[in-house]
């Protein structure tokens, strides 16, 4: 690659030698450190105080033993699909061993009752 090549796939360079990229980084405001401060912890309060009041409105334990059940009972449902989907495939699967008995069985019951072909004797 020549050298007139490099420089034009080169970014320009704007900005001050000591700073690259030539922006000052923006600096927050006493103000504003000072509101966002105070949204944090009013939301912060206001979130402890909603998880306090959590166990009076529901009963903790039976929410976590009606989770586990309802849990444990899908699991038990997509168990059972899963079987009955293996009892499906295998009736599939004897079903389709059944065909190429039967295929096979009249293929080699034709081909005994036909006459042989009689071979040209050698002499």
């Amino acid at each position: 690659m020549s050298e007139s090549r490099r420089r034009s796939l080169q970014l320009p360079h704007t900005g001050s030698p000591d700073r690259p990229g030539g922006k000052r980084p923006r600096r927050l405001t006493r103000w504003r450190l000072f509101w966002t401060g105070l949204l944090y912890l009013s939301l912060g309060t206001a979130m402890l105080v909603g998880l306090m009041q959590l166990p009076e409105r529901l009963d903790a334990f039976l929410l976590l033993s009606t989770s586990i059940a309802k849990l444990i009972g899908g699991l038990q449902g997509v168990v059972v699909g899963l079987l009955e989907l293996l009892a499906v495939a295998l009736v599939v699967l004897v079903a389709l061993l059944a065909l190429v008995l039967l295929v096979g069985g009249i293929v080699r019951l034709v081909r005994c009752l036909l006459p042989r072909p009689r071979r040209p004797r050698v002499s």
